[in-house]
């Protein structure tokens, strides 16, 4: 006999059935496995303790501060630790308990069953500007198809374009220059008929651009305003395109002036339900939804975006990241944008881990490589 500590990331499914465990015992071995911590913040104190009370029934726990238990202070924070299915447990027994628990049962509900980032999609960065912070990307017309067609070959699912700088400090430019400067790359396209060998993002808020674009078979809107303009939001149900919602605090210009937040997790989460619940009013069916590294955001801010992309799951949408070459890297270990491949990879297989299907890249070929190896790992 010998015994064998597995990783916690293992695909324990995988190994269930490689155990030739029935498929029942598979399901609720598997819940089993998967591990929940969940931070709640400002409880009521009465809530506190039915909550830890019931967590040990059903084999979960509460971390909860010394002195709750006597109703020392009359709101506290707590740590929930539960698997799958105690956390489905919990959630129908908190319905039924005062002190504002059913409506922690409701959001606790959320995320259970929480969607698993096995397909992985990878997008493509083609600016046509002269403005994008890494000189690399940046393409006219001829260079930019040619550029296209290799990230469709090195595996790109998505392309995404965009013909305005949106880095920390830019300036920004007439609706008309935007169009000026993808249109030849646009057209090109859709006379090659490129949209059908891959989907093909605008990176834009102008709606007059946006209209261009997926009047010639763009079929995604990567708007960094999150549909703040009516307009985009129209555009997007009436051509069925999915819009990717991205939060940022300010504009380009201003964004990175001291940015503060009391919890960037809940004002990201809170305007994303906001946008969500608009996206829904103008009929779009098809979101996924962006953290915005980099837009507005301190390093602290941008790492616990990254380590926490679980907390976004519970909006049942596909997670974007893109933290392609960005200067937080610069600001864990300096650095020159031409440096930063390899903490991308790091930051971007981070997210991945947590719980994001989609990154952003500048990098196609070594992103797709490093993506089949951690699948590889994760067996």
């Amino acid at each position: 006999m010998h015994v064998e500590h597995l990783s916690s990331t293992f695909n324990l499914r995988v190994a269930l059935q490689e155990q030739k465990v029935d498929a029942g015992g598979v399901s609720i071995l598997e819940d089993k496995g998967q591990i929940h911590l969940i931070r709640i913040v400002d409880l009521h104190v009465g809530a506190a303790n039915i909550l830890k009370q019931d967590a040990l029934s059903v084999g979960a726990d509460l971390a909860v501060p010394r002195g709750t238990v006597t109703a020392m202070e009359p709101r506290v924070n707590a740590i929930l630790i539960a698997n799958e299915r105690q956390l489905q447990q919990l959630a129908k027994k908190e319905k039924a308990q005062p002190f504002g628990l059913k409506a922690l049962a409701l959001e606790l509900e959320r995320y259970c069953h929480r969607q698993k980032s096995e397909n992985i999609k990878i997008m493509g960065i083609i600016n046509a500007n002269d403005d994008s912070f890494y000189l690399q990307s940046r393409y006219k017309e001829a260079h930019a198809i040619e550029k296209i067609e290799m990230m469709i070959h090195e595996g790109a699912h998505i392309i995404d374009i965009g013909g305005v700088s949106s880095r920390p400090n830019s300036q920004s430019v007439s609706a008309k220059e935007e169009l000026q400067r993808v249109r030849p790359i646009i057209d090109s396209l859709y006379e090659q008929r490129m949209y059908e060998k891959v989907r093909f993002s605008l990176d834009s808020f102008e709606p007059s651009v946006i209209g261009y674009a997926l009047e010639k078979g763009f079929s995604i809107v990567n708007d960094i305003t999150g549909l703040a303009n009516d307009e985009v939001a129209r555009l997007c149900a009436s051509y069925s395109a999915t819009a990717i919602i991205m939060h940022m605090r300010g504009n380009p210009l201003m964004m990175q002036i001291n940015p503060q937040y009391d919890s960037v997790l809940y004002e990201v989460g809170q305007f994303f339900q906001d946008r969500l619940e608009k996206a829904d009013k103008f009929g779009i069916k098809n979101t996924i939804l962006d953290c915005g590294i980099g837009f507005g955001k301190r390093l602290e801010d941008n790492l616990a975006l990254i380590t926490h992309q679980k907390h976004f799951s519970r909006f049942g949408k596909p997670l974007l990241v893109g933290a392609s070459r960005k200067s937080m890297i610069d600001q864990i270990i300096p650095s020159h944008s031409n440096e930063r491949l390899s903490g991308t990879l790091a930051i971007h297989l981070k997210a991945i881990e947590e719980g994001a299907s989609i990154v952003r890249v500048h990098d196609v070929k070594e992103h797709v490589q490093a993506i089949e190896v951690w699948k590889a790992l994760r067996g």
